[in-house]
């Protein structure tokens, strides 16, 4: 009796809780994660910052101040423009106008056309035929001959210039007295040739370097395939034509484009043969004329306009050029 009344009057004991797992720290692997992350972004801006900061010092900053001084022009306080102090007013769209109505700067820009029709496809034709000869070439030939025709693009254009300069005129010329002395009256600097002439040592300087950029594609194309295509039967044309030529079109587009913009700043050639040609005139290309106007002319403004607008066309045909080839490709695709 008494055993009951002690167990109903004493509490039972509460039932021990049962231990429950503890929590892991889900955040701090992530938050190791993310310092490290930070850490990593910090330094990858730390080595990009200087070039970012080349490019927009020599890149950025002399496009803005071409565009500033071209919406620009210089007026004297003098009577009749003439004395007195020079000040800097707004113009607009003036010196673009007066670009634009210049028959010489206009007949440079149709030269220049006519020089990138005839001697990009060449040049480009050229180096791809180089290309394909040293690909297919015994390994010991190679060497020798993709640093000789790889060496004119070593040679600056000013050099290159004068070189063929000696070549070109009639005093003194190999050329023009073996030339004579079969009866062949040949002028290179005549004012139907010297336009030619200067296409000769553009291709003679950068066909090598546009091989070397089409070699370089060629080896990164698997030797699988050119196996595959050998025991189907394939020759060598047949491989250059169906293998070789379609997997380094990229490389043409991309020395296409050069060759676009690289013509559209001839420069060196036609400045150092002018003083040997009375047919190189200071409107001969579009970059000359605008040397010509900043530094002859005394008009930094109108120079600078026309190098704008030198700057958007070759913009626009090398955005042309991509959009045609890539149509094409899409159609054959």
């Amino acid at each position: 009796m008494n055993r009951e009344v002690l167990s109903r009057d004493t509490p039972s004991r509460p039932a021990a809780a049962t231990p429950r797992p503890a929590r892991r720290n889900r955040r701090g692997p992530r938050r190791r994660a993310s310092r490290a992350e930070a850490r990593n972004a910090r330094a990858a801006a730390a080595f990009t910052l200087p070039f970012f900061a080349l490019f927009g010092l020599c890149f950025l900053a002399p496009i803005g101040y071409a565009l500033h001084q071209s919406l620009f022009t210089t007026e004297r306080t003098g009577p009749l423009g003439l004395g007195g102090q020079e000040r800097e007013v707004f113009a607009g769209l003036a010196n673009y106008a007066h670009a634009l109505a210049d028959d010489r700067f206009l007949t440079g820009f149709g030269r220049v056309l006519l020089f990138g029709a005839v001697q990009i496809p060449l040049m480009i034709v050229l180096a791809t035929a180089l290309a394909l000869l040293l690909e297919s070439a015994s390994a010991r030939a190679v060497p020798f001959f993709r640093s000789a025709f790889f060496l004119p693009y070593g040679v600056p254009g000013v050099i290159a210039s004068i070189l063929w300069g000696f070549l070109y005129v009639p005093g003194i010329s190999p050329l023009v007295k073996i030339a004579g002395a079969v009866g062949w009256d040949l002028d290179f600097l005549s004012r139907g040739t010297v336009l030619w002439s200067i296409a000769n040592i553009v291709t003679w300087q950068f066909t090598g370097y546009n091989m070397l950029v089409l070699i370089a594609q060629l080896k990164a194309v698997p030797g699988e395939l050119y196996e595959a295509a050998r025991i189907d039967g394939a020759n060598a044309w047949q491989v250059a034509r169906h293998i070789k030529l379609p997997l380094i079109r990229p490389a043409l587009v991309l020395t296409g484009v050069f060759s676009i913009i690289g013509t559209l700043q001839l420069f060196a050639e036609p400045m150092v043969l002018r003083p040997l040609a009375s047919s190189i005139d200071s409107g001969f290309t579009p970059n000359l004329h605008a040397y010509s106007e900043a530094f002859v002319g005394n008009n930094q403004h109108a120079a600078a306009a026309e190098a704008v607008l030198l700057a958007l066309v070759a913009c626009v045909l090398s955005f042309g050029f991509l959009r045609l080839v890539g149509g094409r490709a899409k159609e054959l695709g």
